[in-house]
């Protein structure tokens, strides 16, 4: 009787972990590789232990052994599987021979990726970061508006949506779990790059290496398909082997029955939507049909809808800071002009300056793959990020709108008719302006709906029957979705921009335009009456950026802010004495100003400030003092270590101290210090007893020789003065932005900043 089971001679084991440790695989992907459920039969395989003999047949084809050498005391006759294993060894070699004729065939057509703006192929293995997937798309949640309209910018995740992001698995495992998977993202996400680099490791036996590689891109199939008059996946499969010298229909057939094809269809949103339904349907014919074969589908996520049957969703996740720098290292490597070593040092400075608080908004974007090689083209130019902002996030948006699929040569359906780049701008920074000015990051679908209708409304020939007109609107708001990426569903029927950037762009570039159309200055002070809330920072530096002149905006600005503190006369009186104290430090008044007014608004935290201000030996001694108070009072627990923290202090501030009587009545109060090494009871008694009256002694000294006031703000003024300190940060900053502004304005705002009303009308009166 022959037997049903099979097992490993010592030296045939040894012989077969030596093979299956030259794949680099584990155990499970050698499980994988044999289509099993669990890994239980490999680890009983190379332990000795009997394995079923179909198993232990298919172990020794995958890592190219013959089985009758690998097994103890193999049977002379085979009766019962004489004709599977000879079928398994046949098919096994046929695989191998098909990637042979093919190999050539896959590194051409997979093996390079053609760079935007880049004028060479780039090789795939110089370029590709490994993707991560989601396993759960947010936009096929079910959510109540409510629980996510009160989200603030903070909250707001702009590589996703927060609070609804989820766990990420590696993209290659996302294959191996799911044999019918289908791969959302977004516009540049990398969906065509990660089908190519799937294909590639295949030809090369490094994943799915019992498996042949085809990879279709799908608009291509129907292309074809329309002009052949009839749409068959397999037979268009059939004529690409062909130029392989593959001819036969029964080689392919053979694969596909075995489940030895991994089958990549690229671009499912790519075709037009005439065609969508034949193509969805070969897809599934031919999936289910040969339903042992692993296949993978790519598509925009805002195509979804054409449902594939048994496949599983997944979408890929935005870059990682990892993912990131990884990228730039390859990015430079492969495409700087530089030496290696100049490549890589430019690489760190790339990902050294991403970081910065300035390029916030640029490390926002380049999560995505094709903005981060927007970025590292724009940074290899000029050797740092771009200081106009608005031209970097139009190049984006001109990318999005417009060149992408030019790029790609991709014919899509003319959703909504007439629409140029100028018109589909002006409905986005609709949309954008509108929801934003609102505080709406989240919008349902029907209100962004109406924003469109409105818009389509008033275009030349336009319906006005409310039904085809809201069948307009869907239309349009889908078509932006899949085409653009630029409004992205999070969740079921809610909506935001894919990325918060291009909605503060383009309500800036709304804010210009009304400004420009009109030539009122209704736009520009509506703009600055959000001057004291941080969500509009942004708003504002684009703003300015954009503006042809920016002389009216910034005294706008000034005037805004000047009017927080004009109606409330103990601030006015305390600007008063800041101003008196920059008299004595004439480079930079306006600094100094600055200093006393972050010291009253934040006491002991301005020692940073007051040195990137100006290094006087004044200020800086202020700023020491204020140290001081704060050191001797971090903790009034009587211990040692405070006791040691307000010596060295007091020795800190005698060494710049040149003022005698200063000086003098600092060393008394050091000497007043009990000794650390005497007995901790003394040293706790003095504590108890004079610690709080050594405090008030000191403050007293240093008012009575530096600082001379003490202000006492209730907690709204103290508000009013945080709002006030930073509406003049904004200001400097729009100042400091490169915007396009005259030298009488800029050095009238820099003379007049932080100055109490009655100065300001003085400067005013005397025409200064």
């Amino acid at each position: 009787m022959v037997k049903r089971s099979l097992q490993g001679s010592v030296t045939g084991i040894q012989e077969a972990k030596k093979a299956f440790a030259d794949k680099g695989w584990t155990q499970d992907n050698l499980a994988f590789e044999v289509n099993l459920k669990t890994r239980q039969p490999i680890w009983r395989f190379f332990t000795g232990r009997p394995v079923e003999r179909h198993i232990f047949i298919e172990i020794c084809s995958v890592l190219s052994l013959n089985w009758r050498e690998i097994a103890a005391n193999p049977p002379e006759e085979f009766p019962e599987s004489k004709k599977l294993s000879a079928e398994l060894l046949d098919i096994h070699a046929l695989v191998q021979q098909v990637r042979s004729q093919r190999f050539e065939k896959i590194e051409d057509q997979c093996g390079t990726l053609q760079l935007l703006d880049i004028g060479r192929p780039v090789r795939m293995d110089d370029i590709y970061i490994d993707l991560n997937i989601l396993e759960e798309i947010a936009s096929l949640q079910w959510l109540e508006f409510g629980d996510l309209q009160n989200f603030t910018s903070r909250e707001f995740d702009r590589f996703g949506l927060g609070e609804v992001s989820q766990i990420q698995i590696a993209g290659i495992s996302a294959v191996e779990t799911y044999s019918k998977l289908r791969v959302l993202g977004k516009p540049g996400a990398g969906k065509t790059t990660f089908l190519q680099h799937l294909a590639i490791q295949c030809n090369r036996g490094r994943f799915a290496a019992n498996r042949v590689a085809i990879f279709v891109t799908l608009r291509d199939f129907a292309d074809e398909s329309r002009e052949a008059g009839e749409f068959h996946l397999l037979n268009y499969i059939c004529k690409e082997f062909f130029t392989s010298g593959i001819s036969d229909a029964f080689v392919l057939e053979t694969l596909l029955l075995e489940g030895r094809v991994l089958l990549l269809l690229d671009g499912l949103d790519e075709v037009l939507d005439q065609q969508s339904n034949a193509v969805v349907n070969e897809i599934r014919r031919l999936s289910e049909k040969y339903q042992k074969n692993i296949f993978v589908v790519t598509c925009r996520t805002a195509a979804k809808a054409s449902s594939l049957r048994r496949f599983t969703d997944v979408e890929i996740a935005p870059f990682t800071s990892e993912q990131i720098v990884a990228f730039a290292q390859k990015w430079f490597t492969a495409l700087s002009k530089t030496n290696v070593y100049q490549r890589l040092e430019q690489a760190v400075e790339f990902t050294l300056k991403l970081d910065l608080p300035e390029n916030l908004q640029f490390r926002r974007l380049v999560v995505n793959p094709l903005f981060l090689h927007l970025a590292c083209w724009v940074f290899d130019q000029q050797n740092k990020f771009p200081s106009q902002k608005a031209t970097f996030y139009k190049q984006c948006l001109h990318l999005l709108l417009i060149k992408w699929d030019e790029t790609k040569a991709i014919e899509r359906d003319e959703i909504y008719q007439g629409f140029l780049l100028p018109q589909k701008l002006k409905l986005l920074s609709k949309i954008a302006s509108a929801t934003f000015e609102q505080g709406n990051y989240l919008f349902e679908q029907h209100i962004v709906e109406q924003y469109i209708g409105d818009y389509i409304r008033d275009l030349p020939n336009a319906s006005t029957e409310p039904e085809e007109l809201q069948l307009d609107s869907e239309a349009v708001l889908r078509a932006i979705e899949l085409q653009h990426g630029l409004l992205a569903e999070r969740v079921r029927g809610i909506f935001s921009f894919s990325y918060l950037t291009f909605q503060e762009y383009l309500t800036a570039r709304q804010i210009v335009a009304n400004y420009n159309l009109q030539a009122l200055e209704q736009p520009l002070q509506r703009l600055v009456s959000h001057i004291t809330e941080p969500r509009w920072r942004e708003i504002f530096l684009l703003t300015v950026a954009m503006l042809r002149s920016a002389d009216f905006l910034v005294q706008l600005m000034k005037q805004q802010v000047d009017a927080l503190v004009a109606e409330d006369p103990y601030l006015q009186k305390f600007l008063t004495w800041t101003s008196q104290k920059s008299v004595v430090a004439p480079p930079q008044p306006a600094a100094i100003r600055a200093f006393y007014l972050a010291l009253a608004r934040t006491p002991h935290l301005t020692q940073p400030f007051a040195l990137a201000c100006i290094l006087d030996k004044d200020i800086f001694l202020d700023a020491a003092l204020d140290k001081l108070v704060m050191e001797c009072t971090i903790d009034c627990k009587s211990n040692f270590g405070n006791a040691l923290i307000c010596d060295d202090a007091l020795s800190n501030a005698l060494a710049i101290v040149q003022d005698a009587g200063l000086h003098q009545a600092l060393q008394q109060l050091k000497d007043l210090l009990p000794d650390p090494k005497q007995s901790k009871e003394r040293f706790q008694t003095w504590w108890q007893k004079s610690f709080s009256a050594w405090m008030e002694q000191l403050k007293a000294t240093i008012a009575k020789h530096r600082i001379q006031y003490h202000w006492h703000f209730s907690p709204e003024q103290q508000q009013v003065l945080q709002q006030y300190y930073y509406a003049n940060q904004l200001l400097i900053d729009c100042l400091n932005s490169n915007c396009q502004l005259t030298d009488v304005v800029r050095q009238e705002i820099e003379a007049s900043l932080f100055l109490p009303i009655e100065e300001l009308s003085q400067r005013e009166w005397q025409g200064l």
